[in-house]
């Protein structure tokens, strides 16, 4: 059924998008009788009904509201949003508050989005004059690289003559040599996967078809990440340059960029950028007067974690139900409307970019051959200098913590590395761990996204547990009963410990854990094992009295 849906969906196109269609006709206030599109599509009504009501930004409930809070991990651990909840609630109405997950503010917390946009910090206290429409000051994350190159940060990618420049070199290039200098780098995919992005790249170059895509993967919404936020608005042409050189190399005329709802910003300047390019005629027909035609779209996500996934990520494109595909086969064979696609994170995109532009051999020199280059890496709130930095790989961890962050502004315990997915690394452990993808995961944890949380002394850890079952329970996309039963059985196990009505059995947790972690389709709710896990094993102690064997 998916098959024929994806081959249906893909006869209208890209720029058509089945996603885009019902996002708009639901949005816009005065929606069409689904009938309409499901005619237009030649699908079923069930189908489009489906995929509508799969999304939380477009059920009514989500929009009936004003204003949401943010619920991610980094502002829940700096309790700032119970105070921020009365307030707004205060001003806007109980029934017009509710709650969003992790709007890339976890530098400063105290994040809300009201009426498209985000705010943060101190933005709260001019809540009045937000609510009256007027434009208020905001605070910028603070970015820096102490990289011995810099590939991600630098500006010889922020403008459109330079734009001009590259494409004018790299479209004379021979595409195996762009293949060639991207494996000999060593880059690895920055989205938790770690696939060598040459590779990938030179698989779908390899497959014959008449038509493939480019898809930048911008949903990923871990808590405690925003460098997306810091690339997509602060170097968006990276990003779409390597966009353009993967449709080069590849065979491909058309990519989409695939945005989170919650980064309004990031959504305003990617539009900007494209509109310059096109403007420049550096996307469309023929650029550069080669035989080499390339154009961009935007896909604005709506409110589903899973995206993030890239088989999720696909099958919302086409209007499906964002639920994970079984591999194989692959993108890179058969992926958006079954053609060959090549699916990289915001990061990835940018690191070939800044490889192609300062040379291969300067990123493999850094690190090692399976954790090489540099890596963005988010510092929280809890840190003396939070922000995003650009980092060698191979950095002693508490280098980067003890002297990038500077330290902590109040006792911490743990830190939670790689978003929602990611291990729980007591602080006890920071000192023997170097920025290194392998590293962390022969120690039980993963780096993923290097972005951090910070648990502070006073957090229980039952309380995030519940939190982190929570979460998967919530965002499990529903198609495996590992994943679906199976994150519900973990909350409901920890809502009765918080309401002092039972203690954790621990055998029964125990194998609950192994059943989703061998069972589960993906990594979202196959993943929550391994943080559920750290705190266990770390932190038994605190947990003891509210468990039995």
């Amino acid at each position: 059924m998916s098959r024929n849906i994806s081959n249906l969906s893909g006869r209208v196109g890209l720029k058509d998008n089945l996603f885009k269609k019902i996002s708009e006709n639901v949005l816009k206030g005065s929606p069409k009788d689904i009938k309409e599109i499901a005619k237009e599509y030649n699908l079923g009504v069930s189908t489009i009904h489906g995929a509508e009501s799969f999304y939380e930004f477009l059920r009514p409930a989500h929009r009936e509201k004003k204003a949401f809070v943010c619920n991610g991990s980094a502002c829940m651990c700096a309790g700032t949003q119970e105070k921020l909840e009365k307030t707004l609630k205060a001003k806007l109405g109980n029934d017009k508050v509710g709650k969003m997950f992790c709007l890339g503010h976890c530098y400063e917390n105290n994040a809300f989005h009201y009426e498209g946009e985000n705010y943060a910090g101190k933005d709260i206290e001019k809540i009045d004059q937000i609510i009256k429409g007027e434009k208020i000051t905001q605070d910028k994350f603070f970015a820096k690289s102490y990289a011995t190159t810099s590939f991600l940060m630098d500006d010889k990618l922020s403008t459109i003559s330079q734009v001009k420049d590259l494409l004018d070199k790299f479209l004379k290039t021979e595409k195996n040599l762009i293949i060639k200098s991207l494996s000999d780098s060593n880059l690895s995919g920055r989205g938790g996967a770690g696939f060598p992005t040459g590779l990938k790249w030179d698989a779908c170059s390899k497959v014959p078809s008449n038509k493939k895509y480019v898809i930048c993967n911008a949903d990923e919404g871990d808590s405690g990440a925003f460098s997306d936020r810091y690339l997509l608005e602060d170097q968006p042409l990276k990003v779409l340059f390597g966009m353009m050189i993967c449709g080069y190399v590849i065979g491909s005329d058309e990519g989409v960029l695939y945005i989170r709802g919650e980064y309004p910003k990031s959504i305003e300047a990617l539009n900007g950028s494209i509109n310059e390019l096109k403007k420049a005629k550096l996307l469309g027909k023929n650029i550069l007067g080669t035989n080499f035609s390339f154009d961009l779209n935007i896909c604005i996500g709506q409110g589903a974690y899973i995206c993030g996934e890239e088989t999720a990520l696909i099958a919302s494109i086409e209007g499906r139900r964002a639920e994970v595909d079984v591999r194989p086969p692959y993108p890179v064979t058969e992926g958006l409307y079954k053609k060959p696609t090549v699916v990289n994170n915001v990061e990835t995109l940018a690191a070939a970019s800044g490889i192609l532009i300062n040379g291969a051999e300067k990123f493999a020199a850094i690190g090692n051959k399976k954790s090489a280059g540099t890596k963005l890496v988010c510092l929280d709130s809890f840190f003396k200098r939070p922000g995003v930095y650009e980092i060698d790989m191979g950095t002693p961890m508490k280098k980067i913590f003890n002297e990038i962050g500077g330290g902590y502004k109040e006792p911490v315990k743990a830190f939670q590395i790689g978003g929602p997915l990611g291990g729980v690394v007591p602080l006890s452990e920071i000192d023997n761990l170097n920025l290194d993808f392998q590293e962390f995961s022969a120690k039980g944890f993963m780096l993923g996204h290097a972005s951090v949380v910070s648990i502070p002394k006073s957090f229980p850890m039952v309380e995030y547990i519940h939190h982190l079952f929570e979460f998967s329970a919530e965002e499990s996309c529903g198609k495996c009963f590992p994943g679906r039963l199976g994150s519900y059985r973990g909350k409901e196990m920890f809502d009765q410990v918080l309401k002092k009505t039972a203690k954790i059995p621990l055998k029964l947790l125990n194998d609950l854990l192994v059943t989703m972690q061998k069972g589960c389709l993906c990594t979202l709710c196959g993943a929550i094992p391994t943080p559920v896990g750290n705190i266990l094993k770390y932190f038994m102690d605190e947990i003891k009295s509210d468990t039995v064997s």
